[in-house]
């Protein structure tokens, strides 16, 4: 699980998560990585960029939106564009109603911009 959460979220991210974990926060690091990275993600069936789209999606109609800029870039790393997120928040924004879309797009704006997606204004 631990190579799949590095080549989707990069080894920047998963180094300061895991070094900024205390023993306490490492019981959760070890399940995310064994359950989530080691189990979701390494499934044959979806590609990484179908995953990474559908966790953005799942994250927004939970109203998770500070946890959608770690997912903007594991979509992108994993080959998503710009189009496509959007098109997965049109999705959660009709599917879910507006405040949830209307977050979610704030969200996801901020997290494009930072990757250098979308051109700041």
């Amino acid at each position: 699980g631990l190579r799949i959460r590095r080549e989707v979220l990069g080894d920047e991210f998963v180094d300061a998560n895991l070094s900024e974990s205390d023993a306490f926060m490492m019981t959760f690091q070890h399940l995310v990585t064994e359950l989530a990275w080691g189990r979701a993600w390494s499934g044959t069936a979806l590609d990484h960029k179908s995953k990474a789209l559908l966790s953005l999606g799942i994250l927004a109609a939970l109203g998770r939106y500070e946890e959608l800029a770690i997912y903007v870039k594991g979509a992108l790393t994993s080959g998503a564009t710009v189009g496509e997120v959007e098109e997965v928040l049109v999705h959660v924004t009709i599917y879910c109603g507006t405040p949830a879309g209307r977050q979610s797009f704030l969200a996801v704006h901020e997290a494009l911009r930072s990757a250098g997606a979308i051109p700041a204004e």
